[in-house]
Order: structure tokens, then C-alpha cells, then sequence
């Protein structure tokens, strides 16, 4: 971008965000103009530019508002305390999914009359393995590689397997142990 300012509603279609909700930001203190044309019209600068692109930023992150003009205002402090909080939030509600998930898919199970989900289950995926020339010793290997390079990744895999925690956590011992 150029150092000329940009209207309201340029960086609203840039950005993807209605007007109204920049006239939100400017309302709420979020974001300001830094100037305003002879007509009143708002102005944007570059600066202002890299700000919105930050709150769209921690927006996509489902951070509220208040919490986005929080962290502007600290200048960069306490960011990662922050996104590691909201991280752990996002775990709590994947598990809660997960298990509604898990729900549904018994009650699916259970009921004659209900098509195949075309979800892969566990036995779907270790005949794929197979089917790919993976013996024991390859699914271990696929395993152990998975846990070392992304622990968290392989347990939510696993989960979204519909494996109980109790199994879960088998596998993944069973995956740190040496071939």
C-alpha cells in the first residue's frame, strides 16, 4: 500500500469487513482515523492499516473485543499468556464436541435403520495402513513418529477416532516404546 490514506469504505472491501462494523471499532475505540478529508470523510493511514490487520488477526482467533483492544494497548505484552488461555479454551470445547460426537455416533450405531456415517473409525483406518504394506512394526513406526513430532495432533486423532481416553492413552504408550 502507498502512503495515501485509504476512505472507510476501501478498507472495509479490502479487509473483507462491512463499514458499519469500522464505524463499530472507531465507536468503541478500537480503531480511529487518523484524519479526515475538507468533507469529514475518515482517512486511514498505513498505520491504521497495520492495526486492522492485527485485530483481524486476533479476531480469527475468537478473541473478544475488549480483550483485542487490551492487547494494543499493552503494546505487544502478555500476547502469548493470552493466546495460550484462549488455546486451552478451544481445547475444553473440542473435547465437549468430541464427546457430543461420540454420542451420536452410538446412536447411529445402534439404530438399524441409519446409513453408514462415511466416517473413517479405527478399523477403517488400520486397513488402510494395511492396505498400504504397513505390518505391525510400520503402524508402530507411523505411530511413534506422529507422537514424537506431534504429541497433541496424535491424541487429538485418536480422539477424533472415537477411541475411549483409556485407549488413547494405550496407543500413544504404546507408540513411545522402542520397535
Amino acid at each position: 500500500m502507498s502512503g495515501a490514506p485509504l476512505t472507510i469504505g476501501r478498507l472495509a472491501r479490502r479487509h473483507g469487513l462491512s463499514r458499519s462494523t469500522l464505524l463499530y471499532y472507531d465507536r468503541i475505540g478500537l480503531l480511529h482515523p487518523s484524519g479526515r478529508s475538507a468533507a469529514g470523510y475518515r482517512h486511514y493511514t498505513p498505520g491504521d492499516v497495520r492495526r486492522l490487520e492485527q485485530i483481524c488477526l486476533y479476531r480469527e482467533t475468537g478473541l473478544p473485543l475488549a480483550e483485542i483492544a487490551r492487547l494494543l494497548s499493552a503494546a505487544g505484552t502478555g500476547i502469548a499468556a493470552v493466546l495460550e488461555k484462549r488455546l486451552a479454551e478451544l481445547d475444553g470445547e473440542i473435547r465437549r464436541l468430541r464427546s457430543q460426537q461420540e454420542v451420536i455416533l452410538r446412536m447411529l450405531q445402534a439404530d438399524p435403520r441409519s446409513r453408514p456415517t462415511g466416517r473413517l473409525d479405527k478399523a477403517g483406518w488400520v486397513a488402510l495402513l494395511r492396505a498400504a504394506g504397513l505390518d505391525e512394526a510400520g503402524m508402530r513406526l507411523w505411530h511413534r513418529e506422529f507422537e514424537q513430532r506431534f504429541p497433541r495432533s496424535h491424541h487429538e486423532f485418536l480422539e477424533g477416532l472415537g477411541l475411549p481416553e483409556r485407549e488413547i492413552q494405550a496407543i500413544r504408550r504404546w507408540s513411545r516404546t522402542p520397535v
